[in-house]
């Protein structure tokens, strides 16, 4: 019998896997949230700014925590860029809960995009 932790760890390798398939490189969770900012901006460009790429990755823990009701869309600026508020705290975690909790929301993500 499969526990959660090994069903999340397979499930994750699979994404991984198409992330591979894809770009031609396994993604590192930073590259991976920075895919999900560029999807939920919708304006894909050659270059971003380091202030841009880490706006991108915020606004990708923001979207993906608005799937479970942590966060929720507040507004979409002039430019584009999708403003998030906070509804609630996150759990307390350490590091292992913190990167499963991740992983399970970039799972989700990715799953209700049809990409998995």
């Amino acid at each position: 019998m499969n526990n959660g932790k090994d069903d999340l760890q397979a499930r994750w390798w699979k994404l991984e896997s198409r992330l591979m398939e894809r770009f031609g490189k396994k993604p590192d969770m930073e590259a991976i949230l920075f895919l999900i900012g560029i999807q939920e901006l919708g304006d894909i460009r050659e270059k971003f700014t380091k202030e841009q790429k880490q706006d991108l990755m915020h606004v990708a823990v923001c979207s993906l925590f608005a799937q479970s009701g942590f966060y929720e869309l507040e507004k979409v600026d002039s430019d584009g860029w999708p403003h998030y508020r906070q509804l609630k705290a996150l759990p307390t975690m350490d590091l292992i809960q913190q990167e499963n909790f991740m992983k399970d929301h970039v799972l989700l993500y990715f799953e209700n995009s049809n990409f998995l």
